[in-house]
């Protein structure tokens, strides 16, 4: 799958925005989905990159999280914002990574995807519950590069 536009179908992207809706609505976090070709990037550096570029760094608590997904690379990599790695232990991801990859092996990609944000809204809940006045800082559309 060469490009990025057939990686999802507009009805599956429909699926992960309204994930990300519903994983919000818990949690004062911030979650965004990046699909791209390929990177020339380590998946990581590339991931950073994309982050600062959609401003997710710019949140009020600092509590966005990205997930970044190289199509052809086969990679991604779940990315949070300084307010999230300042108060979570090191292995906080692991649950949220660990549920992607079991659908990506099945190129179940949409549900992996699903999975992956509702999980993340989980554990977002935990350290940054949804409070009165929270606004929705950032849009919940997937970014494509």
């Amino acid at each position: 799958m060469s490009k990025v536009e057939d990686f999802l179908t507009q009805e599956e992207e429909q699926e992960i925005v309204n994930a990300i809706c519903q994983a919000e609505k818990n949690t004062s976090g911030e979650i965004r989905v990046h699909i791209e070709r390929t990177s020339s990037l380590d998946a990581f550096d590339r991931a950073k990159e994309v982050f600062h570029e959609l401003k997710m760094d710019e949140t009020q608590l600092k509590n966005g999280v990205l997930i970044y997904l190289a199509v052809e690379d086969k990679t991604f990599v779940i990315c949070g914002d300084q307010g999230i790695n300042d108060v979570v232990e090191n292995d906080f991801w692991n649950c949220t990574r660990d549920a992607m990859i079991a659908q990506f092996k099945q190129n179940n990609f949409k549900q992996g995807l699903v999975d992956g944000i509702l999980r993340a809204g989980e554990q977002l809940k935990k350290y940054f519950p949804w409070q009165e006045g929270d606004t929705n800082e950032l849009s919940n559309e997937i970014s494509k590069g």
